[in-house]
């Protein structure tokens, strides 16, 4: 009876620990994607040359990765979801002002 108990404790010790990693990955999601904007202002306001491209991949690619997850809760679920939200829109707005720009880079 006891092995069960144990194992039932170690589940649930597993559950939460993937719940605090999936919430790190959240967090360093919405603290990319605040720093991206930042960078891709300067960009749009003319103070740097190149769009920053390498981090809009890299973000791109953190967000496809966590999608696949598929252990959220649902709370962690709806604050995916709104960061997924506000990247696309972001990306769209990117994608104009890019357009506008005449530098089609998306």
């Amino acid at each position: 009876m006891a092995a069960i108990g144990n194992k039932l404790y170690r589940s649930a010790n597993i559950k939460k620990e993937e719940a605090l990693d999936i919430d790190k990955h959240l967090t360093r999601i919405e603290d990319d994607m605040r720093k991206l904007k930042i960078d891709f202002d300067i960009y749009l306001n003319g103070a740097t040359k190149r769009p920053p491209l390498e981090q809009r991949a890299r973000l791109d690619s953190l967000i496809k990765r966590l999608s696949d997850n598929r252990t959220f809760t649902y709370a962690q679920r709806f604050q995916f979801n709104g960061l997924l939200a506000r990247f696309t829109s972001y990306r769209e707005l990117w994608r104009r002002a890019l357009k506008a720009k005449g530098e089609e880079i998306f």
